[in-house]
C-alpha cells in the first residue's frame, strides 16, 4: 500500500466514527492532532474511534481532537479533508441542516459552561502567536548555525549573510503579531499591522515621549499587540459612525492615525516598560530561586500542556528573546517532557505483559525524545493516572537541575521556541559557552528521565494498577485489546485488521 493510500485509509476509517462528513463543520491541525469541528457530539463513537491502529488518544476541547502524532497527521489530514469534501457533496441538504441545528445548540451549551473569559484569553492569545512559531524555529536554528560558525571562525564570508537571515524575521515580528491580532480579534488584518509597524520604524528614534526619545522596538510583540487589539476598537467605532460612502477612505485613515498616535505616545513607552520588567523578572527569579522555580515551572508544565495553555507563554518567551537573544524559561519547561518519557520507560518495564500497551510506548517514545509528548500523556500516563503525576514529578527535578545551574550563573537559553527533548540542542544558547550549556541542558534531561523513571517505578503504579493491566489480553480467546479509552475494542472494530498488528494500541 502506498503511502497515500494508507493515509487515506486512515481517514476514511475516521470519518464514519465522528459521524460522517455531514458532521463535520472544520477540519485543522496542529503538530499532533486532527482538530474537527462537530456539528452533534452524540455522533461520535469515542471507543471505536480509540480503538483504531493509528489512533493515540483523543481530546475533548471547544474542538474534538484525535491523536495521530507527529508526521501521520500532516499528512492524514489532506485526505480527511479531501473525504469531507465528497461526503458533503452528496450528503441531503436537510439532514446536514439537522444536524448542523442540533450540533449548534450542543456547542453552546457546552460552550457556556466550560469556556471561562480567562481560558478564552489565554488561547485568544496563543492563536496569534502560534503560526509564528515555524519562523521563529528556522530562523532560531539558522542563528545557532551562524554563531557556531563565529565561535569556530569558519566562512567568514557567509556568516554575515546568515545574520541577516536569521535577523530578519525577528527585526519585523512586531508586524506580524500585528496582523494576527487585528486577525485574531475581528479587525482587518493590514491595518494591524500597519499599526504594529510603527514599533520597529526607525523614524521613531526622533519622537520624545516623557522627555525621553523612543527606541525602535521599544515594547515589542507586546506594544505590537496593544496597538493592534486598540485598531481593531477604533475601526469598529469608524465602521459604526462612519457614512457608507466615505468608509473606505475614512475609516483606514483613522485607524491607523489614531491608534499610531496612541502607540506612540502611550503604549510604546507603557509595553517597553513591561517588557524591561518580565525580562528582569525573570533574571532576577533563575538568580536568586532559580532551583526552585525551576523545580514548580518543569513540574508544572505537563499540566498546561494537557490543557492546551502552554501556548500563552509565547508571548513571554518571545519577549525575552527578543531582549536577551533567547528565553531562559523554555529549557527548564522542556525538562516536563524528560519526565514523561522516565515515566513512560517505567510503565514499559512494570507491565511487561501488556503488549498493545507496551506496543504504545515504543511508537510514541521517539517523539516524547524530540519533545512532543502529547502521545505518552494522551497514550500512557494520563489514563493510568498516577504516572502523569509522577512524570510531573520527573520534570521537577529536571526544572530544578537546570534552574539550580542559573543561580550559579550557568544560564541555558533557546533561541526560538517550539521544540523541546533533543530537538532543542540546536536552539540553544547561554552565557557560558556552547558546550556548557549544552552540557547543563544534557544534564538536566537525563535527571529528569531518571526521576521520572523513578517516582514510577516505585511509585507510579499501585498493586492494583498492576493486576488490572498487567495481563496478555491478547493471549486470551475473544479477549479485545485494551485501547487509549476507558472502553475497549472487540474483533468488529472499524479499522482493525484480523490479524495482530503493531500498531499504537492505547489504554
Amino acid at each position: 500500500m502506498s503511502t497515500d493510500d494508507k493515509n487515506r485509509a486512515i481517514a476514511a476509517a475516521i470519518l464514519p466514527l465522528v459521524g460522517g462528513a455531514g458532521n463535520i463543520s472544520s477540519v485543522a491541525h496542529c503538530m499532533t492532532r486532527l482538530r474537527l469541528g462537530l456539528r452533534d457530539r452524540s455522533l461520535v463513537r469515542d471507543e471505536a474511534l480509540k480503538a483504531l491502529p493509528s489512533v493515540m488518544g483523543v481530546v475533548e476541547d471547544d474542538t474534538y481532537q484525535i491523536v495521530l502524532g507527529p508526521g501521520t497527521v500532516a499528512r492524514v489530514t489532506p485526505a480527511f479533508e479531501a473525504l469531507v469534501a465528497e461526503g458533503a457533496a452528496e450528503a441531503p441538504a436537510r439532514s446536514a441542516e439537522e444536524l448542523a441545528d442540533k450540533g449548534a445548540a450542543l456547542r453552546a451549551a457546552r460552550k457556556a459552561k466550560n469556556a471561562t473569559p480567562f481560558k478564552l484569553f489565554l488561547r485568544r492569545v496563543a492563536d496569534i502567536f502560534v503560526p509564528l512559531i515555524p519562523a521563529l524555529i528556522g530562523c532560531g536554528i539558522i542563528a545557532g548555525l551562524n554563531g557556531l560558525l563565529v565561535n569556530l571562525g569558519l566562512l567568514p564570508g557567509i556568516t554575515p549573510a546568515l545574520a541577516a537571515v536569521a535577523s530578519g524575521f525577528m527585526a519585523l515580528i512586531a508586524v506580524f503579531v500585528g496582523f494576527n491580532t487585528a486577525k485574531e480579534f475581528g479587525g482587518t488584518p493590514i491595518l494591524g499591522g500597519a499599526v504594529a509597524a510603527i514599533i520597529v520604524f526607525a523614524g521613531v528614534a526622533k519622537v520624545e515621549v516623557f522627555g525621553q526619545a523612543l527606541s525602535p522596538g521599544q515594547g515589542g510583540v507586546l506594544g505590537a499587540l496593544g496597538a493592534a487589539v486598540l485598531a481593531v476598537y477604533v475601526e469598529r467605532w469608524c465602521r459604526r459612525w462612519v457614512p457608507e460612502s466615505l468608509d473606505v477612505l475614512v475609516t483606514p485613515t483613522l485607524t491607523v492615525l489614531v491608534s499610531g498616535l496612541v502607540t506612540l505616545y502611550g503604549l510604546m513607552f507603557v509595553a517597553g516598560e513591561v517588557s524591561r520588567s518580565i525580562g528582569g523578572f525573570a533574571d532576577w527569579l533563575l538568580a536568586h530561586a532559580g532551583a526552585g522555580a525551576g523545580f514548580l515551572l518543569g513540574g508544572l508544565f505537563l499540566p498546561l500542556v494537557m490543557l492546551g495553555l502552554h501556548q500563552a507563554l509565547i508571548p513571554i518567551h518571545t519577549t525575552l528573546i527578543e531582549q536577551q537573544g533567547y528565553t531562559v524559561l523554555l529549557p527548564i519547561l522542556a525538562m516536563a517532557g524528560a519526565g514523561q518519557v522516565g515515566a513512560a520507560m517505567a510503565v514499559y518495564l512494570r507491565l511487561p505483559r501488556n503488549g498493545s500497551l507496551r506496543r504504545t510506548i515504543r511508537s510514541a517514545l521517539p517523539a516524547g525524545f524530540l519533545g512532543v509528548g502529547e502521545p505518552l500523556i494522551y497514550g500512557v500516563s494520563l489514563p493510568l493516572g498516577r504516572p502523569f503525576v509522577t512524570a510531573c514529578v520527573g520534570g521537577a527535578f529536571g526544572g530544578g537541575f537546570v534552574g539550580l545551574f542559573s543561580m550559579l550563573g550557568d544560564k541555558v537559553g533557546s533561541t526560538a521556541i517550539g521544540p523541546s527533548g533533543w530537538a532543542l540542542f540546536p536552539l540553544l544558547d547561554g552565557d557560558q559557552g556552547l558546550g556548557t550549556t549544552l552540557a547543563i541542558y544534557a544534564g538536566g534531561l537525563l535527571v529528569g528521565y531518571l526521576a521520572g523513571f523513578t517516582a514510577t517505578y516505585f511509585w507510579g503504579l499501585g498493586r492494583e494498577l498492576i493486576e488490572e493491566f498487567d495481563v496478555d489480553t491478547e493471549a486470551v480467546p475473544g479477549s479485545p485489546p485494551v485501547t487509549a479509552g476507558t472502553g475497549a475494542a472487540g474483533p468488529g472494530s472499524p479499522g482493525r485488521d484480523p490479524e495482530p498488528d503493531p500498531e499504537p494500541a492505547k489504554l
